[in-house]
């Protein structure tokens, strides 16, 4: 059941992906400039941004180097993909931040960092955005969660949380925007082959290239989904996991972790 406008055509649409430097966020880059649409690419280093953008050709994409911590940035980028295009159509926020964490290993500056890439990294870039697509009168948003948040885990215990609320956010957000004609979705994977992931030291179940991530969040922005989430074959297994109680759902994460 589609819960949000399908994009069907690509062509020329106007789109912003923060964290498009690697992994996931490159390589959705790449997907839609292939199909036609516009990429504007934000992340904090601009040499990669360049690099890409002089790959998809003159006109066809914005380097907008930023830092999503810094409310001020975002708001330039913003302004200056709006002025440069008319408008806004699909926005992905992808920057995020990941350290594998233990309760004996808590890191209070790093769990800060985490809250602020990671939480108040994607608030800053909605009060830049979400404006702009209610004046236009459309658009999408598309926050990238992770299956982290589904419940606690392991190895999560401030980047999990910081997933969660991400979740819960696009949430609420869906509520307040959808009757306005603004589609909101939430991407959660599982693991993806990227810089991020390659700090676990466990082996990664259904482990996947950033290309096939690409493929699938194209395919769910075209279907309208809310969630969009994969390989299917890991998150369906822990969609299951999320409905056990407690005295259930404990002993079987540390029986599939080993943790």
């Amino acid at each position: 059941m589609a819960l949000n406008p399908r994009i069907r055509d690509w062509k020329d649409r106007r789109c912003w992906i923060v964290g498009a430097s690697t992994g996931i966020g490159a390589a959705l880059a790449e997907a839609l400039a292939a199909k036609g649409a516009r990429v504007a690419l934000s992340a904090r280093r601009r040499e990669p941004l360049d690099e890409m953008a002089g790959r998809f050709g003159k006109g066809r994409a914005l380097a907008l180097p930023l830092d999503i911590t810094d409310a001020p940035s975002l708001e330039k980028a913003a302004a200056s993909m709006a002025g440069a295009w008319g408008g806004i159509d699909l926005v992905v926020l992808m920057a995020g931040e990941y350290r594998p964490m233990r309760a004996w290993e808590l890191d209070v500056k790093a769990a800060r960092s985490m809250v602020e890439v990671n939480l108040l990294g994607p608030l800053n870039a909605l009060a830049a955005v979400v404006p702009r697509l209610l004046a236009q009168g459309g658009g999408t948003i598309a926050l990238v969660s992770s299956v982290a948040g589904y419940r606690g885990l392991p190895k999560s215990l401030v980047y999990g949380p910081t997933k969660a609320a991400m979740i819960n956010l696009a949430e609420a957000l869906y509520l307040d925007l959808q009757p306005k004609g603004i589609g909101v979705c939430v991407v959660n994977p599982g693991f993806v082959r990227t810089p991020m992931t390659a700090q676990n030291e466990f082996r990664m179940p259904a482990l996947i290239e950033p290309d096939e991530a690409a493929r699938e969040i194209v395919a769910g922005l075209e279907a309208g989904e809310f969630e969009i989430h994969f390989p299917k074959r890991f998150t369906r297994f822990l969609k299951l996991l999320r409905v056990l109680p407690y005295g259930r759902y404990f002993p079987a994460v540390r029986k599939a972790t080993g943790l």
